[in-house]
C-alpha cells in the first residue's frame, strides 16, 4: 500500500472542519424545515449572523458543494432536495444517534442461538456429519492436527476437522409510527423534529445493515396514512387530533401481509389518544383521556397482541395520565414502553431496537 503525505496546511484542516459543522448543522436544520432547503439555508445564515461560527463565504461555498455532488438542485428558482440529499439525511440522523449511544451497545442483527447462516463466526466446533465444508476453519484444523500428531508426523483425521460456528440470522418486519398531531409542537414545544430524526435514524439503520428486511412508514393525525420513506424528512405536524388506533390498524394490517417471521411497530408519540373513527366519522375530544377513545385503541393494541405483533413506544411526554396510558397499552400487548426526554429520545430508540434484533420476538 502506497501513501502520499503533503505539508500540513492549517488553513485547509480548518475549511474541512468548518465545512463537517455546517453539513451536520444543515442536515439538522432540514429536518427541522421538513425538507425546506432554502429556509434552512436561511436558518443557517442567521445563526452563523448571531453565533458568529461561520462566514458567508463558508456557508456559499458549502451550497456549492452540495449543488456540485448532486445533493440539491435548482428547480424553477427553488432549491430541493436529490435523492441523494435525502439519502444524506438518514445517514447523518442514523450517525448523529448512534454518536449519543455507550460504547458498548453493537446492535447485533441476530438470534443468540447458532444455526446454519451465511455469517460465519470467530469460534469453531468440531465437525460433525453433514456440516459444510465451505465452513473448515483450517488454521484450527491443521493445529488440532500437530497436537495428536506431532509437527514431524503431519497427517489429517476426521476427528482433526474444525468448522466454523454460523449465526442463524432472523428477518423482521418494521412498521415505524410517527405522530403529527397538533399536540407534537404545542406550547412551542418542538417534538416532532426529534422523533424525525429518530425516525430517520431507524429508517437508515434498518436500510443500511439490515436491506433484506421488511420497512413501511405511517404517520397518523386525525388518521393513518402510510407514506414512502423518502417522504419521512418532509413531513410536518398539522391541526390533527391523534388517532393512535388507526395507526395500529394500519399498522397491523400492513404486517399481516408480511412473511417475515418478526413483526413489531415503533410508535413515537406524545402518548394522547384524542380521536378515533366511529361510523365512517370522526368522534374527537381533545379534553383529558376519553375513555371511549381508549378501549378502542387498547382493544386494537390487544388484537397487535393476539397477531404476535409487539408494539414499542417512545414518549415524547412525560405527563403521569399519560404514562399511565402507555402502560396500559403496553401492559395488553405485552410491548415495550420507554419515557424519555427530547435530548436523550435518540438514544432510547437506537439502543431497544438493537437489543430486540438479537432474539426472536414473541
Amino acid at each position: 500500500m502506497i501513501f502520499e503525505y503533503s505539508k500540513w496546511d492549517n488553513h485547509q484542516i480548518e475549511q474541512m472542519l468548518i465545512q463537517m459543522g455546517l453539513k451536520n448543522l444543515l442536515n439538522y436544520l432540514l429536518i427541522k424545515t421538513s425538507g425546506n432547503v432554502d429556509k434552512a439555508f436561511q436558518l443557517l445564515e442567521k445563526i452563523a449572523q448571531q453565533m458568529g461560527m461561520f462566514s458567508k463565504e463558508d456557508i456559499e461555498n458549502l451550497k456549492k458543494e452540495l449543488l456540485k455532488n448532486e445533493m440539491i438542485q435548482n428547480v424553477n428558482g427553488v432549491t430541493k432536495l436529490t435523492t441523494r440529499g435525502e439519502q444524506q439525511i438518514r445517514d447523518s440522523a442514523l450517525e448523529m444517534m448512534f454518536s449519543s449511544l455507550k460504547k458498548d451497545v453493537t446492535g447485533h442483527h441476530s438470534t443468540p442461538q447458532e444455526g446454519i447462516g451465511t455469517d460465519l463466526l470467530s469460534e469453531s466446533r468440531a465437525y460433525e456429519f453433514g456440516d459444510s465444508l465451505e465452513k473448515i476453519d483450517f488454521l484450527t484444523t491443521i493445529n488440532n492436527s500437530f497436537k495428536r500428531s506431532g509437527v514431524g508426523d503431519f497427517n489429517l483425521s476426521e476427528e482433526d476437522l474444525a468448522i466454523y460456528e454460523a449465526e442463524h440470522k432472523t428477518s423482521c418486519a418494521t412498521v415505524i409510527m410517527v405522530d403529527i398531531s397538533h399536540s407534537m409542537i404545542l406550547y412551542g414545544e418542538d417534538r416532532i423534529t426529534p422523533a424525525k430524526q429518530v425516525a430517520l435514524a431507524m429508517a437508515g439503520l434498518i436500510k443500511k445493515k439490515y436491506p433484506k428486511d421488511s420497512l413501511n412508514v405511517i404517520v397518523f393525525g386525525d388518521n393513518a396514512k402510510e407514506i414512502p420513506l423518502e417522504k419521512l424528512p418532509y413531513i410536518q405536524v398539522g391541526p390533527y387530533h391523534t388517532n393512535t388506533k388507526a395507526g395500529l390498524e394500519m399498522a397491523s394490517e400492513i404486517l399481516r401481509k408480511k412473511k417475515n417471521t418478526n413483526k413489531q411497530i415503533f410508535m413515537i408519540t406524545d402518548g394522547k389518544p384524542s380521536c378515533v373513527n366511529i361510523g365512517g366519522r370522526l368522534y374527537k375530544n381533545p379534553f383529558g383521556l376519553d375513555q371511549r377513545i381508549v378501549n378502542m385503541t387498547l382493544n386494537e393494541a390487544a388484537d397487535c397482541k393476539r397477531k404476535k405483533i409487539v408494539i414499542s413506544t417512545f414518549m415524547v411526554a412525560q405527563d403521569p395520565y399519560l404514562v399511565q396510558f402507555i402502560e396500559d397499552l403496553t401492559e395488553i400487548n405485552k410491548g415495550r414502553a420507554y419515557y424519555s426526554n427530547l435530548d436523550n429520545l435518540g438514544q432510547y430508540v437506537l439502543v431497544d431496537f438493537l437489543k430486540n434484533r438479537r432474539r426472536k420476538l414473541s
